[in-house]
């Protein structure tokens, strides 16, 4: 009896606006394998058909994905290979695919990369900001106060920081960012990269907000928001004002709490700031 040989799974990278970006291998095995699984099959038509591919396509998003799953691999396991891609850029990256790589992996079924264009890499590319560290942050939250607490969650971090942001958000997020990395950071809006509409523009948080405030051009597109890490100067000004918080806390508190709200309203851990409390309370 004869085992069939698996097909590949292959994540093919497409174009982030520009569709002179696809790499001449990334259309060739677009050509070979049997069916394309994309994120939204409508959109990807307008690529299919630019580079005349005519392998049928089917859709993987977020909606359909774990229950897509078991039939694209068994379409692999028959023996016929698959391409992923997604709306734009490197499949998974904010995309959808994850839960078909690791069932392909899972599968033993043989998993390539074709590379090709990202967002993320492209904006902190042209960002003048550090790149030999990052921190790929993806979408924040839609809502404000949730959204903040995941800045606060970084707001210590030397590495360079990459979000996705959607148009409608741009200000508010902004705005956010000013508030918690603080106006002087270093930061750079990236807006419809590769597209007509381009828009690179490095400045501190402040003068960006002021930008795209006078702008509403910048609140349209696919952005992208590359900020600059920590320095350790806004440390020391936080312990500081940290301190202070817990001196007048103190006044009026027992320790313990005096420690559980300065850590609510920096960010901090509770026992770390307890610790401060009482050493300040000698």
């Amino acid at each position: 009896m004869t085992l069939t040989q698996p097909g590949i799974l292959y994540v093919v990278a497409t174009p982030i606006g520009n569709l002179d970006d696809m790499s001449p291998r990334a259309v060739s095995i677009l050509k070979s394998v049997a069916l394309i699984a994309a994120e939204d099959t409508r959109h990807a038509q307008r690529l299919l058909q630019h580079y005349q591919i005519a392998t049928p396509a089917t859709a993987c998003h977020d909606h359909n994905e774990t229950h897509k799953v078991q039939q694209l691999i068994e379409h692999l396991q028959s023996g016929k290979s698959l391409a992923l891609i997604s709306d734009a850029g490197t499949p998974l990256i904010s995309d959808p695919g994850f839960r078909l790589v690791r069932a392909a992996q899972e599968a033993m079924i043989k998993v390539v990369p074709i590379p090709g264009a990202c967002a993320a890499i492209t904006a902190l590319s042209a960002s003048g900001l550090p790149s030999d560290r990052f921190r790929f942050e993806g979408f924040l939250a839609a809502k404000s106060t949730a959204r903040r607490q995941q800045l606060e969650s970084v707001r210590q971090e030397r590495a360079t920081l990459i979000f996705y942001e959607a148009p409608h958000r741009i200000l508010d997020c902004l705005g956010d960012m000013v508030a918690i990395f603080g106006p002087e950071r270093e930061a750079c809006l990236a807006r419809e990269l590769t597209k007509t509409f381009e828009t690179i523009r490095k400045a501190t948080l402040a003068e960006l907000l002021y930008f795209v405030n006078t702008d509403p051009n910048q609140q349209k597109g696919e952005i992208v928001l590359v900020v600059a890490g920590a320095t350790g100067d806004e440390d020391k000004g936080d312990h500081a004002k940290v301190d202070a918080v817990l001196l007048r806390l103190l006044e009026d508190l027992p320790v313990k709490k005096a420690a559980q709200l300065a850590a609510e309203l920096y960010g901090y851990k509770k026992n770390e700031l307890y610790q401060r409390a009482l050493d300040l309370k000698k």
